[in-house]
């Protein structure tokens, strides 16, 4: 009887695991949190395309061109449950469900932002914007503006003026003093190489001509021998300094105002480069009080000792799917292009006997950095110049034979800006990410070639001559320093040309990428770039429900009107499974 017992308790549990709802399957245990529909998706669950831009076999692309290969995603408890065709997509609907039809927009893998300083877009967005000024007079009517509405003794601060466009008739103190003579004024460039100040700032600081100079920065003087308000390389640490720290609360606002932003624009996920001590405990407490609306892979600033020390103490993060990730370290190797602080192998083209400055010249802890590889961080080191660019790599490679373990960390150069031919091969055989702005192509193409010669640009913003050497690529921004919009980004790097669609035929046309390429560098090969390839990157069941939105295909427009690209709106933000940004 016993034998009985056991057999038709074994039957019955079969019978119900036959009944038991399958977590994949349409269902009230499986009702969708959200269901877009009607859409054009863009998986990217297809093969990559060759170093040469050739497209795999299974890309969704025939002779008629570029279409989607699903049109619907379910979501649910942050996962997506679903990927296909409306009408099954819909068999997920149940009492609570939300469902969007998207009435033929795009939607794609969350975009990723793999270079970006969160902190210092949102205190650009909180400052005097002084993007896309073309002229020192337009900028100090703007600080004007702004001086009305503050009491006097209160600094000013502003941020976008571009150092690269302004090298050859930089500002100084003089109007700025003039026009604004009772508020101290602090006025960074678009990508952080340059600052400008007035008198009343220098002033506030104690700054004069006996001020001791980090080494690596160059603060300008007047006829008269007194700092005449420009701060390059370096130097502008001198101006950060003397800045007034902003409170606690007004950090944590400025880090809202430009994660929310990101989410507008499109971003699930940033890395944020170069955190120091005070915003990564900013970061944390929002992640604590669960106050992240996209996800930030944190990337600590080597130039914060104790921080450092700190993280190798303890060692990098491992929990993947937490909104605030903490396993890589950013260290500066040499300065800017546009301000002539990029270190060159030759002599500056425009300006002779100058090549830039690096290494120890520039900050740089070799020792350090080598620890914290060892720790197992990924260490992302900025280098411009190819002399930067070779001795960073260089770098790389001794610790690798050193311990080689450390090679397996998927250590990235964050620029790779202008390299040598000879180095070009280098990054795919240590297995080196090349983490690059097609924006910085475009803005920086009016003066790069003077900076350069005929010869070296041909390696600068080399993105294609990179891939097709086996280097892994991932693609940002580095904003506040450039719009970061994806349109723009996409338009950059397929187009090889400006808003204003110049120049014709685009700029060194042979180094641009395919819609293909383009897109992954912003989605899936940024996911690579913080080990999460497995998790997102690409539309599939079991993956993050990470999702952006868009109202135009840049699939599509790439082949027939690539100019609309710079068009697109972004429609819907999904993290998480949770619609953080709607239009």
């Amino acid at each position: 009887m016993r034998h009985l017992i056991v057999l038709s308790l074994a039957t019955l549990s079969i019978f119900f695991a036959a009944c038991a709802p399958d977590p994949a399957a349409p269902g009230a245990a499986n009702d969708a949190d959200l269901i877009l529909t009607n859409a054009r998706v863009y998986t990217l669950d297809w093969g990559e395309p060759g170093p040469d831009g050739t497209l795999a076999a299974d890309a969704p692309r025939s002779d008629t061109g570029w279409h989607p290969d699903a049109e619907a995603v379910a979501t649910k408890d942050g996962e997506i449950v679903f990927v296909g065709d409306t009408a099954e997509a819909l068999a997920f609907r149940g009492e609570t469900t939300r469902v969007v039809d998207l009435a033929g927009a795009t939607v794609i893998p969350g975009l990723v932002d793999s270079h970006t300083h969160v902190f210092e877009l949102g205190a650009k967005l909180d400052a005097v914007d002084l993007t896309d000024i073309a002229t020192e007079e337009e900028a100090v009517a703007m600080v004007a503006e702004r001086a009305k509405s503050v009491p006097a003794g209160e600094w000013i601060l502003g941020a976008g003026w571009d150092e690269g466009a302004w090298a050859n008739h930089y500002p100084d103190k003089v109007l700025l003093s003039e026009a604004v003579p009772n508020h101290p004024v602090f006025l960074d460039s678009l990508h952080g190489f340059a600052a400008w100040a007035n008198q009343a700032a220098l002033d506030a600081g104690g700054i004069t001509a006996d001020s001791e100079i980090p080494v690596g920065g160059e603060m300008r003087l007047d006829d008269d021998g007194n700092p005449n308000g420009l701060f390059l390389n370096r130097a502008t640490t001198m101006l950060d300094a003397i800045v007034p720290s902003p409170s606690q609360e007004t950090l944590i606002k400025q880090l809202l105002i430009g994660l929310d932003q990101m989410a507008a624009d499109g971003y699930v996920a940033i890395h944020n480069a170069g955190l120091d001590s005070r915003a990564m405990s900013i970061l944390e407490r929002l992640e604590e009080e669960d106050r992240l609306p996209i996800r930030v892979y944190a990337m600590l600033s080597l130039r914060d000792a104790d921080l450092i020390r700190q993280w190798i103490e303890k060692g990098p993060d491992t929990d993947n799917d937490s909104m605030l990730v903490t396993r890589a370290v950013k260290a500066y190797y040499d300065g800017a292009l546009g301000s002539r602080g990029a270190r060159l192998l030759y002599d500056y083209e425009d300006q002779p006997g100058h090549r830039g400055i690096s290494g120890d010249g520039y900050g740089f802890d070799q020792a350090l950095n080598a620890d914290a590889m060892k720790a197992g961080f990924q260490v992302a080191i900025h280098a411009i110049g190819d002399a930067g660019n070779r001795e960073a790599l260089d770098i790389l490679e001794g610790v690798f034979r050193e311990d080689p373990s450390t090679a397996d960390n998927r250590h990235r150069i964050e620029h790779a800006q202008v390299m040598h031919p000879d180095d070009i091969p280098r990054l795919g055989q240590l297995g080196i990410i090349a983490s690059m702005e097609p924006p910085h192509a475009m803005e920086d193409k009016t003066w790069a070639g003077e900076r350069l010669g005929p010869e070296r640009i041909l390696g600068a913003y080399a993105w294609r001559s990179l891939r097709e050497n086996g280097a892994d690529i991932t693609f940002n921004a580095d904003n506040p320093g450039s719009d970061h919009t994806i349109f723009y980004g996409l338009h950059s790097a397929i187009t090889r040309q400006d808003k204003n669609m110049q120049p014709e035929g685009g700029w060194y046309a042979e180094q641009r990428l395919g819609s293909d390429e383009s897109v992954r560098a912003y989605t899936i090969w940024s996911a690579y770039a913080s080990f999460r390839e497995d998790d997102t990157g690409i539309i599939d069941v079991g993956r993050w429900a990470d999702l952006t939105v868009m109202d135009i295909d840049p699939f599509v427009l790439a082949d027939e009107s690539p100019s609309d690209i710079l068009q697109g709106r972004i429609l819907m933000t999904i993290v998480n499974g949770d619609v953080v940004y709607e239009r």
